[in-house]
């Protein structure tokens, strides 16, 4: 075929049609970056390398020259070839055939499938791909060809959708969700993305990693299932490397199911590279080079160099990242092939172990390390490391090593809290500290664990718990821990536990029960030498004495515990801190005050990529604002969406108090603004990532004058709040007034506050004088 043969393209201006002339999903950018690889002179060969079955194929056959571009094209499919000099005779053919054809410009010749063809055929295209040949190529291949001139165009996998993205319209526009759709209405005519089957595509999309053939086998099978279901039986069988078969008869062997390609993409490996790659499928997607180092089963200066020999055949592939150490994965159905080879050779229980034991001493040799000035670097590594560690935990707990289980546990617990696994938590807390049941093998029974690690996981699980949001059940827990430590005459522990008690009794509302346990706890661990244990129950005790009404020494005492925070260097204590310290400015209506310590502390939970207080702060900060600038209304609904739609992912609700402010100014908003306007700004903060929100929040103006005294009629009292402000009125105190109403006291005084700052009172007399106008 000649380019005069061809019919009029305007490249760029329409979705270049594959070879059954439809758009091909998702391959825009690099047809774009194909096009300009072959405008440049100097390029003799294009080779467009990447993993089997991401689409190259597909993208070779989709390229359209510009009319005038090329005098000839020739095409040829070498993968069925017999040999590389079978393969190297066919370019020679194709090459006489292009010089016969007439024309002043280059012709093209597209080869596709030049895996495993090695020297016979580059030896050849080395002799073709001169100025003086007056040929280009462009190539498909796993690896690169290595011959002079070539330029090289990495075809990756199809972008995934979002996490947590359940809508049909939105998801509609991702390509991988836009292959599986088109691929399904081959199976099924008539399907479409609805928001039954929407959520259940998505996690299609992501378990098979966005390859194109994976995506077009899974959607093959909706003859049988719908996604749903087809859903959970990939997710039953441990991946869709077993399950997902039957591509089209005349597709190549190795495109007929994943099984097929990931052998055929292994074949020829050296036995240090099968070596290596098996060791490395055992990982969860994502592992950073310290870890490859710490398990790999060669020698340093060897690792480095097969690793790089796997990253050219796309056997092992870097992550995308924008800062720190590069990552790298075992692609899917690679890595669950090599799984399945390491069983059947009877290494995988020893690959698992020592992936086991490398997680094992990384996070307990960071523990130490999680407070101090490198606390968010050390807190980043053990995030990205998440998945790797879950399943590192997984493999001893499976060996029925219990202690270790319990230690590792234990040390996650920082990082878990910063990054909002709160149910995992308690759930590995409860697990560990009732497991006695048999092992693996039902004859060795695990052994006991120890009654002080019991008594520590409890503790955890109480931690967890109260940052879920249930008060309640973690003062149980917590006090169930303690009587553990007394029993066993630990005095440290019986400090911890009764410091985190203590704040749990100030979130159960009840202040006096917290200072109880505050105080003995903080003059213990003070002198036991735990200075950040001290710090956090030291402002801990400063909000319970905030809480009672004693404002002098609680400030005293949050000075006391911010200056112990700055010198050992916590950074989430830090920002703990500084909203106690907000909270107690914003009673003194320090606006300006209580916005620079808000502020100040978004900015430390930006450097932890912190996710369980982050809602708390963004809505903190909100309800601040809102209270001098009525007029950013817009901004902080998508705020406090944002805020929301986090906190379902962490699994958290805000205290009763919180929640009612929240949904007290909601429904303000709601009333001021346009509903189309709220709706929408609504819809854009749910869809917010958690940076995106803080970004804006720290963007946007703090409070530069004092509020203007409210009045009843421009922020009228709720019903209850003005039953509060009658019985501060006949002179009652909190503790009666909750009494009365069947409240605790700490909401009495939450509701107080509201009334003082609606009224534009300063004093529970001027509450009463106000109230006497009413009358």
């Amino acid at each position: 075929m000649t380019v005069a043969q061809q019919a009029p393209s305007r490249p760029g201006v329409r979705p270049a049609p594959t070879d059954s002339g439809r758009p091909l999903a998702g391959r825009d950018a690099e047809l774009m970056f194909l096009r300009g690889r072959l405008t440049d002179s100097d390029a003799r060969l294009v080779t467009l390398t990447g993993p089997g079955g991401v689409g190259k194929s597909a993208l070779a056959a989709a390229f359209e020259p510009a009319p005038g571009q090329f005098r000839g094209v020739r095409t040829a499919n070498l993968a069925p070839a017999a040999s590389a000099d079978e393969a190297a005779a066919i370019v020679l053919r194709l090459a006489a055939e292009l010089r016969r054809v007439p024309g002043d410009a280059d012709a093209l010749l597209v080869l596709d499938g030049c895996d495993h063809h090695g020297e016979p055929l580059t030896t050849v295209l080395g002799e073709l791909l001169t100025p003086a040949g007056r040929l280009t190529a462009l190539a498909t291949s796993r690896e690169p060809l290595r011959v002079v001139g070539e330029r090289l165009l990495p075809v990756g996998r199809l972008p995934v959708p979002p996490a947590g993205a359940e809508d049909p319209g939105e998801l509609a526009d991702n390509a991988s969700v836009a292959l599986f759709t088109r691929a399904a209405r081959d199976t099924v005519p008539g399907f479409a993305l609805t928001e039954e089957n929407a959520p259940a595509v998505a996690a299609l999309c992501t378990l098979l990693e966005g390859l194109p053939l994976a995506l077009e086998l899974a959607a093959g099978r909706l003859r049988l299932f719908t996604p749903q279901v087809l859903l959970a039986r990939l997710r039953h069988r441990g991946g869709a490397l077993t399950a997902l078969s039957g591509g089209p008869a005349g597709a190549p062997a190795r495109h007929r199911s994943l099984a097929a390609l990931a052998e055929s993409a292994v074949t020829g490996l050296s036995r240090g590279q099968l070596a290596l790659l098996g060791q490395l499928a055992v990982f969860e997607p994502g592992f950073g080079l310290p870890m490859l180092e710490r398990v790999s089963p060669l020698p340093r200066a060897d690792t480095d160099v097969v690793l790089d020999s796997l990253l050219d055949r796309s056997l092992v592939v870097a992550l995308d990242q924008e800062q720190g150490e590069p990552r790298f994965a075992v692609p899917e159905p690679v890595r669950s092939h090599m799984a399945e080879e390491l069983a059947a050779d009877g290494l995988l229980d020893a690959a698992l172990d020592r992936h086991a034991a490398a997680y094992r001493q990384l996070v307990t040799t960071v523990e130490p390390r999680l407070t101090g000035p490198r606390q968010g670097q050390w807190l980043r590594v053990l995030a990205a490391e998440h998945p790797n560690v879950v399943a590192a935990l997984r493999r001893l707990h499976q060996c029925g090593a219990a202690e270790d289980v319990a230690t590792l546990v234990l040390a996650l617990c920082r990082p878990w809290l910063v990054q909002g696994h709160l149910q995992d938590g308690v759930e590995w807390c409860e697990t560990v500290a009732r497991d006695e049941t048999p092992g693996a093998d039902a004859a060795t029974p695990r052994p006991a664990l120890s009654e002080p690690l019991r008594a520590r996981l409890v503790d955890l699980s109480a931690t967890f718990t109260l940052a879920l949001g249930d008060a309640d059940l973690a003062v149980r827990r917590h006090r169930r821990a303690l009587a553990l430590c007394k029993r066993l005459g630990d005095r440290r522990q019986t400090a911890l536990v009764s410091a985190r008690m203590g704040l749990a009794l100030l979130r159960f509302d009840d202040p006096a029960g917290a200072v109880a346990a505050l105080g003995p706890a903080v003059t213990a661990l003070e002198s036991l030498g735990a200075a950040a244990a001290a710090a956090d129950a030291t402002v801990a005790l400063a909000a319970a004495l905030r809480a009672q009404g004693d404002a002098r020494k609680a400030r005293d005492l949050l000075e006391k515990g911010l200056d112990a925070h700055r010198r050992v260097a916590d950074a989430r204590g830090l920002a703990a801190a500084l909203r106690e310290w907000a909270a107690a400015a914003g009673e003194r209506d320090d606006t300006q005050g209580a916005a620079r310590a808000l502020r100040e502390s978004l900015e430390l939970y930006r450097t932890l990529d912190e996710r369980t207080e982050l809602p708390g702060a963004l809505e903190e900060l909100t309800l601040l604002r809102l209270r001098t600038d009525p007029s950013a209304g817009l901004r902080a609904t998508r705020t406090l969406a944002a805020c929301a739609a986090l906190r379902r992912v962490v699994g958290s609700t805000p205290a009763p108090a919180r929640r009612a402010a929240v949904d007290e100014t909601l429904d303000a908003l709601r009333s001021r603004l346009h509903p189309t306007g709220y709706q929408a700004a609504w819809a854009e903060g749910t869809r917010m990532l958690p940076g995106t929100a803080l970004e804006e929040a720290l963007a946007a103006p703090d409070p530069d004058t004092r509020p203007a005294a409210p009045t009843p009629e421009a922020q009228p009292l709720t019903p209850r709040q003005v039953q509060v402000a009658m019985l501060v009125a006949e002179g009652m105190t909190n503790r009666q007034i909750a009494s009365r109403l069947d409240i605790s006291e700490w909401t009495v005084v939450n509701h107080v506050r509201q009334i003082m700052r609606r009224l534009g009172c300063t004093s529970r007399l001027q509450v009463a004088w106000s109230v006497g106008r009413w009358t």
